[in-house]
């Protein structure tokens, strides 16, 4: 797959009536599920269209080709993931270091079902390395600003290095949770208390003073 362009032959229909934006939903939502499950060379639009039990004329009206939906997709997915990021940092304002090593473990594993095809599409994209950096520097800079709204007294330095191994945390549960990382049955509790231990240490001496700052959220 080459890189986004405003090539008509690649342009995405956006339909006006409802009827019509949620037949493309579906559509997307179809092709997300084999390009993860397939790749992206092995996934046709005549798969597509079946999959959503819809007429292959259909999935032509809407998208031209199969790269229109790949850039739709990818452009969606890289959406989504800069969205939740950057809502980290007003999630974490008054939250405890505990609660908030629970949100950031979980983060990953419950976006995937929104982005499952990402990987696949970043696989094949032309702008690859560029696409995995904008990605990466977008979760640490959202990780990162959520250590610090925890931890008002955590130097910037510190968040940034602390963020860089909780990705790395949150990466490996989300491995856990597809079976493609080594794992067990109790493993994946094993990496969150880890996760909740370590944030603990690092957030609580960076904390505000009790009485200072918004109230801690209870559990």
């Amino acid at each position: 797959m080459g890189s986004t362009s405003s090539r008509t032959d690649r342009t995405a229909l956006q339909p006006q009536r409802a009827v019509g934006r949620q037949r493309v939903e579906d559509l997307l939502a179809a092709a997300s599920d084999l390009i993860a499950e397939r790749g992206y060379q092995a996934t046709t639009m005549a798969a597509i269209a079946e999959r959503a039990d819809a007429r292959i004329g259909s999935l032509y009206r809407f998208f031209p080709n199969k790269e229109a939906i790949a850039d739709t997709l990818l452009r969606r997915h890289l959406d989504i993931l800069r969205e939740a990021y950057d809502a980290l940092g007003q999630r974490a304002a008054g939250t405890t270091p505990e609660e908030l090593a629970d949100i950031l473990i979980d983060l990953l594993a419950t976006l995937y079902p929104r982005v499952k095809s990402l990987p696949a599409l970043m696989d094949v994209h032309t702008d690859r390395t560029e696409l995995s950096r904008q990605s990466r520097a977008t979760a640490l800079g959202g990780i990162s600003a959520a250590l610090i709204a925890c931890a008002p007294k955590l130097d910037r330095q510190e968040a940034d290095d602390i963020a860089a191994l909780v990705l790395n945390n949150m990466k490996t549960m989300l491995g856990m949770a597809l079976k493609t990382a080594p794992t067990s049955p109790g493993a994946p509790d094993e990496l969150r208390l880890m996760n909740r231990l370590y944030l603990a240490t690092r957030l609580m001496p960076a904390q505000e003073p009790a009485g200072y700052g918004p109230p801690r959220r209870r559990r």
